[in-house]
């Protein structure tokens, strides 16, 4: 999910960050085997008088629901970042 030279997905199990400035989206492998690929996604709201994002919500997704999720985000216009937390 991180960027790089490539546009395909890694295949093994990565931690990746995205913002757009206001939100920030935090994908972690939670369950990784052959049988079942789930990563949970953590959503935070960057406060301008805060050093860490409020935390908003945590969800569970397939490793498709989560590429999708990351396309979809990119494609309007939200970029990788440094860890928030």
């Amino acid at each position: 999910m991180s960027g790089g030279a490539s546009n395909r997905p890694p295949l093994s199990p990565k931690e990746a960050w995205l913002s757009d400035g206001r939100q920030v989206l935090h994908f972690r492998p939670s369950r990784w085997d052959r049988w079942s690929q789930q990563l949970e996604v953590t959503v935070g709201e960057l406060l301008p008088d805060q050093p860490v994002p409020l935390l908003k919500r945590r969800l569970e997704l397939s490793r498709e629901e989560a590429l999708k999720l990351w396309g979809e985000k990119r494609k309007a216009g939200w970029a990788p970042c440094s860890p928030q937390w």
